[in-house]
């Protein structure tokens, strides 16, 4: 092999030369780049800077606020292009309703506005201007009806106006938004100073850790013991992402993408513990899987290896149930339909090939009371994400 790869994570640095991987813990004392050349500086000086190719995970994430008119048409785009694009949605309004939410406490880095096929004019007025003057946001973008676009010229600095969503056939749209989330996406992780300054040791485009898993899934086939349909569930420190087929997707909405990814960014296992705990306690299943584990709830508080392990597998169950049909707020996926899941990421360091298959069942029984589960396929060597950096 005549390149290295790097992948930067929330705890780990990935690095992978003939077709060997090498993982290091990460020190937090220290800036990405120094860490980085402690810890590789004899590896990364044996390759020229056009050889380097490296992607990182190690931002988290951005979360996007959604104000659409309806759920079934432009929420429901808009939610789908942003989960899509690996942007961490935190809360939706319907603009009909506008005027009794409470908008949210922390900073937004995007807010979407969509409603109304081209043409239509009057959807928006000062309700949007009073509820948006409440919120703390970085961006905002707007995509529907090309009837409003003098409204938001008029009222709102800054705004990026795209495309309309919505097609005049109540198709998707999704190009132009899907790029602009994307895009920002990379500009959060090229604003990271630590980031940055890994463009010393190379030449080439640093991209989102999510972005490369996404494009290796129709390698995996080819490499694994794997079986379509099938999804990557990646549970590292910052996040917990699901790749999956369009396949298996429970909705009328078409893309020109063979598979799509979602992002919890509030379930990684380091970076976000305190949300992944808080989203245990208020899940009613939580409680009888702990105890299924011979386990208190105890355990949630602790800071030890075992519990880092409990983490991990509540975080396989929770983001399994967040996008079942028993949880209507996300993408639901036929997840009676899979042949395989394979589990990546931070994930692979701890649990055992028996733990993973331990939650998969007990989800498979108590939420899909189904009594058979699909292939689990663990990426010990943690090798997925190469397949789609070398492309």
């Amino acid at each position: 092999m005549s390149q290295v790869f790097i992948d930067i994570g929330s705890t780990y640095f990935k690095v992978a030369q003939e077709g060997r991987i090498v993982q290091h813990f990460r020190d937090f004392n220290k800036n990405i780049y120094d860490d980085l050349n402690s810890k590789c500086a004899d590896t990364v000086s044996r390759y020229a800077k056009e050889d380097i190719y490296i992607c990182s995970s190690a931002n988290g994430g951005l979360s996007t606020l959604i104000i659409g008119l309806t759920n079934s048409f432009s929420l429901k785009y808009a939610i789908n292009i942003a989960f899509n694009s690996g942007i961490n949605i935190i809360d939706t309004v319907l603009y009909s309703k506008i005027e009794n939410e409470i908008a949210p406490r922390e900073i937004v880095d995007v807010v979407i506005i969509v409603g109304g096929i081209d043409g239509t004019s009057g959807i928006f007025d000062e309700r949007l201007l009073r509820y948006l003057d409440g919120v703390h946001y970085q961006n905002i973008v707007y995509v529907g009806s090309s009837g409003e676009h003098a409204f938001f010229k008029k009222h709102i600095d800054n705004i990026v106006i795209l495309e309309n969503i919505i097609s005049g056939k109540l198709k998707i749209e999704e190009e132009e938004l899907k790029q602009y989330l994307t895009d920002l996406y990379q500009a959060d992780i090229m604003g990271k100073e630590d980031i940055k300054q890994l463009y010393a040791i190379t030449a080439n485009q640093i991209y989102s850790t999510p972005y490369i898993v996404n494009r290796s899934l129709p390698q995996i086939t080819q490499r694994l013991d794997v079986a379509d349909p099938f999804i990557v569930i990646d549970i590292g420190g910052a996040t917990t992402d699901i790749h999956y087929s369009r396949d298996l997707v429970n909705d009328n909405i078409v893309s020109e993408s063979g598979y799509d990814r979602l992002v919890f960014k509030k379930l990684g296992v380091y970076k976000s513990r305190e949300s992944l705990v808080h989203t245990a306690k208020n899940n009613e299943f939580v409680f009888e899987l702990l105890e299924h584990l011979n386990v208190t709830e105890n355990i949630l508080e602790e800071h030890s290896e075992t519990a880092t392990r409990i983490l991990m597998q509540l975080s396989i169950f929770l983001v399994l149930y967040k996008v079942s049909k028993h949880h209507a707020a996300y993408i639901e996926l036929k997840l009676e339909n899979l042949n395989s899941i394979v589990l990546t990421g931070g994930i692979t360091k701890m649990l055992s090939q028996e733990e993973a298959e331990e939650i998969i069942l007990f989800f498979y029984k108590k939420i899909l009371r189904f009594h058979h589960t699909p292939t689990i396929v663990l990426d010990s060597n943690y090798e997925i994400w190469t397949y789609g950096i070398k492309e």
